[in-house]
């Protein structure tokens, strides 16, 4: 999802033990919590979504901590990224392709509507279904009739590999075994949503009801000010609240959240802003976080513009990422809490590898990056008066300083006019990057939906994928990850799915700068607040004090 502790990836040996287990609810992370108030509204920051809060049509992470904590899908992940059934009380395939799930009994929507088999059928059918134009539709793309479905002209409207057997039971039949299938069910895009989302999406968007551990306030959602949620009093997951409820705050830029966090005004603050990254430790004393997650940061540039696109735009990406010191910058900007990139995931996943072919194009190499430039003039010459921009939200993310140095860099080595396009907004910088408007580059970036290798590429890049700010499209690449989902075992998917990585090293529809770490701090205001192993925080375990 569009912007921890070790996560892995789920091969047939674990589906196997997922279908025999049944992944019971005790394994989730609330049991951590103690003590505290209980009642206390907890006061967080957050950013406005970029669409109608529907489970398949958001891929975001403003929107998708709401999504995530007004809905539960059949499965959801503990703060290790171990998937625990929520709405599942089983999973099962033998074969890794043909698999029975069934659904607990007795479940519903905040609405009083029942939650059935049929329930989860209809809500991925239409998830998947292109006419729907839900952001996350290639999530389905593993399920048998996902192609039919969405073939031109097509005027089909289910998948044939989802069947309903009873209330409380349906199968799923895969294109192929695949390897980490079952754990990309906790996942959003993959919650069940009541009849009427998909009768008007748009309209249930802006008042979800959900079947989570929170539900909407009454006029919880005032937009661009903050979203009020408020614990469901029906939930009985894994993730039951221990507060009296979560108002995301949404602040035009975190320097005013970081002020508001010193004085007590706001309780959490996910993300330190980067001018406050030298002090807050100091500033906050023992109320801070810092530690890896799954999560990158990188610059999409779109193949759809004419001097990004073909040979001479490969080279020219080359040539960008050869200049870019991330060395410096980490060090610099970050006072050395980032990792320069060495691939397209993360280092906290199974399979991650810092030597893959191709890595060193994410190297700094002055003489390199001039060369690579040449080359691209000598097919297609670059206009003098051109720049090349990077385009990224002034509200979230303190991404301004690390941008200007970026462009600098840029400038002084290949001597090209290059600069910094903030946007007010997330959800504006989304909207055109969605929309396939951008006029240059874009900051991008990945938190993980789900602990593998696969979901920092498949959504991102392969042909068509909901989250491919580049309209990158590689037969090669996509042939050689789908490989890797239909591998046998663990180990033989993240070598595909690293095989794969060579084509995208290559390429580089978008250039990867360093890797993420959690940086947050919380008020004197409350207790037992921790992330988990994406990045998020907790925030049904944090209580007053």
């Amino acid at each position: 999802m569009r912007f921890t502790r070790t996560s892995k990836a789920l091969g047939m040996a674990a589906i196997a033990a997922l279908a025999l287990t049944g992944c019971g609810a005790g394994g989730g992370s609330n049991d951590g919590a103690s003590g505290g108030d209980t009642n206390r509204v907890i006061i967080v920051d957050g950013s406005e979504p970029q669409r109608p809060l529907m489970p398949a049509d958001t891929n975001e992470v403003g929107g998708g901590k709401i999504i995530d904590m007004v809905f539960a899908g059949l499965v959801s992940y503990d703060p290790s990224g171990k998937p625990v059934n929520e709405m599942a009380e089983s999973i099962e395939a033998p074969d890794g392709q043909n698999y029975t799930i069934k659904i607990k009994s007795g479940e519903k929507f905040t609405n009083g509507e029942a939650i059935t088999a049929k329930t989860f059928v209809d809500a991925w059918n239409f998830g998947a279904a292109a006419k729907n134009a839900q952001l996350s539709s290639s999530f389905f793309e593993s399920i048998k009739g996902y192609d039919e479905v969405n073939a031109e002209g097509s005027t089909a409207d289910t998948m044939s590999g989802l069947k309903v057997v009873d209330d409380t039971t349906f199968t799923v039949e895969l294109g192929q075994p695949e390897s980490d299938w079952p754990l990309r069910l906790g996942y959003s895009a993959f919650a069940p949503v009541p009849a009427g989302a998909l009768a008007d999406p748009k309209g249930f968007g802006e008042t979800p009801v959900g079947n989570g551990p929170y539900k909407l306030a009454d006029g919880g959602w005032q937009h661009n000010v903050q979203i009020q949620l408020v614990p469901n009093p029906d939930y009985d997951g894994p993730r039951k609240p221990k507060n009296g409820g979560v108002t995301f705050k949404i602040f035009q830029n975190d320097d005013t959240a970081y002020q508001d966090l010193l004085s007590n005004s706001l309780d959490v603050l996910q993300t330190i802003p980067t001018s406050a990254l030298a002090n807050f430790e100091s500033d906050l004393g023992d109320r801070t976080i810092n530690k890896p997650y799954a999560g990158n940061q990188t610059i999409a540039i779109p193949e759809y513009l004419p001097e990004w696109s073909g040979e001479a735009g490969k080279l020219r990406r080359q040539a960008i990422s050869m200049a870019i010191n991330r060395d410096e910058i980490t060090k610099v900007i970050f006072n050395g809490a980032r990792q320069p990139a060495k691939d397209f995931t993360a280092p906290v996943l199974d399979g991650y590898s810092d030597s893959i072919p191709g890595h060193e194009n994410l190297e700094f190499n002055e003489t390199k990056a001039k060369d690579l430039w040449k080359q691209a003039d000598a097919i297609q010459k670059w206009d003098a008066n051109s720049t090349f921009s990077i385009a990224y939200n002034a509200d979230k993310g303190g991404h301004q300083a690390w941008v200007e140095a970026v462009v600098n860099q840029i400038k002084n080595t290949l001597g090209i006019k290059a600069e910094g396009k903030p946007y007010p907004t997330f959800k504006e910088a989304r909207n055109d990057a969605t929309a396939g408007t951008l006029t240059g580059s874009i900051r991008a970036g990945w938190q993980a939906d789900y602990p593998s290798l696969y979901n920092f590429l498949g959504p991102i890049y392969k042909t068509g994928a909901g989250s491919n700010d580049a309209r990158y499209a590689n037969p090669a690449f996509d042939e050689a990850i789908s490989k890797g989902l239909g591998a046998s075992s663990v180990s033989e998917g993240n070598q595909a799915m690293n095989k794969a990585q060579e084509t995208l090293l290559t390429d580089l529809p978008a250039i990867p700068l360093w890797y993420q770490v959690s940086q947050g701090g919380w008020s004197d205001n409350v207790t037992n607040v921790d992330y988990g192993w994406n990045g998020v925080p907790l925030y049904y375990q944090i209580t007053g004090k």
